[in-house]
């Protein structure tokens, strides 16, 4: 078994060509393909920035307590 990464450039129309010079010898192989984009090469930030959204809840009582009432209410 042998475990190769490099990188490669997908051209214009979709198509990723792969010629991978092996040491095995001749005869069926099993071939697993893992395409992650580069991120230098994508340029792309992040779509949303999240940090407005986040908070801290300022809780007031005894959270155990609020918590086994919630409970036995089931």
């Amino acid at each position: 078994m042998e475990v190769l990464k490099f990188t490669t450039t997908i051209d214009e129309s979709g198509h990723l060509h792969l010629d991978i010079p092996t040491e095995l010898s001749s005869g069926q192989v099993d071939i697993v393909v893992i395409v992650n984009p580069s991120l230098s090469s994508t340029g792309q930030k992040a779509s949303y920035d999240f940090s407005d959204l986040a908070g801290q809840l300022d809780w007031q009582g005894d959270a155990m307590v609020m918590q086994r009432a919630l409970r036995d209410e089931w």
